[in-house]
């Protein structure tokens, strides 16, 4: 049920995402379903700030972000993501086992681990696997499915049934967005059904996400703020998010 659930909330965000609203009517008719399941669905996305509900419609938030490309990102703030991935890198030891998502400053913590040796790597991200497979006795293990165009990142049911085969020390997640109100976000529905089943598969979670994603919002929330671990970032929060933060019991670590 679960699933067919998460799949209808991608065709109702797929709708969003071409018109910007929309009436219940009219996307229950597109979809080919019942309105009261349109508006089930609706009511679950709502509650998690994913979309905003009205009387008889829905419609996407006026800050929702249109996220870049993977190159545009690879190629966005890449001081700051160099400095989280370094950071990040010092923290890890050889011989750790790990599991990296597809977000650009994750690409850039594979980089700064290409001098560690014996790492235990999962990954959905095809940036990833090329960057530290066949290097220093390394063991990598790609999540399977099809790769997406933009990103050449693996989702979907094989590949969330793939990583729950392992249990590993670290998890680095991304995020496209980070406030006080909603915690961590992705922009997309399928990554973070991806990163809530990766936290359940290691010790540690962190996010790494350089200070621009401070204040903004994306549609999809990740998780409980709780679940995470640590931030670790280039520049201190807002008091607002560095309060959360708090309340939360998230470690906060700021690269130098």
């Amino acid at each position: 049920m679960a699933n067919h659930s998460t799949q209808r909330q991608m065709e109702i965000l797929d709708e969003l995402r071409l018109t910007g609203s929309i009436r219940i009517q009219d996307l229950a008719r597109r979809l080919e379903v019942s309105e009261e399941t349109i508006r089930r669905n609706v009511r679950q996305m709502a509650a998690t700030g994913v979309v905003r509900k009205v009387h008889g419609g829905v419609y996407l938030p006026e800050d929702t972000l249109q996220e870049p490309s993977f190159q545009q990102r690879m190629g966005e703030q890449r001081e700051a993501k160099q400095k989280i991935a370094r950071h990040i890198a010092q923290m890890v030891q050889n011989g750790d086992s790990l599991i990296l998502d597809i977000g650009s400053t994750t690409a850039y913590v594979a980089r700064a681990l290409a001098n560690h040796s014996d790492l235990f790597v999962v990954t959905n991200s095809l940036s990833v696997a090329n960057t530290l497979t066949t290097r220093n006795n390394n063991r990598v293990f790609m999540a399977g499915g099809e790769l997406r165009n933009h990103d050449g990142g693996s989702f979907g049911r094989e590949a969330m049934d793939f990583v729950r085969q392992f249990s590993v020390r670290y998890a680095i997640l991304s995020a496209a967005a980070i406030n006080d109100a909603t915690g961590f976000m992705l922009m997309d529905l399928q990554e973070a059904e991806f990163t809530r089943v990766i936290m359940e598969r290691a010790q540690i979670k962190i996010i790494a996400a350089d200070a621009t994603k401070f204040g903004k919002t994306a549609p999809v929330r990740i998780t409980d703020p709780a679940r995470m671990d640590m931030l670790v970032t280039d520049r201190e929060p807002p008091a607002d998010i560095a309060a959360s933060l708090l309340r939360a019991e998230i470690d906060l670590h700021v690269a130098s």
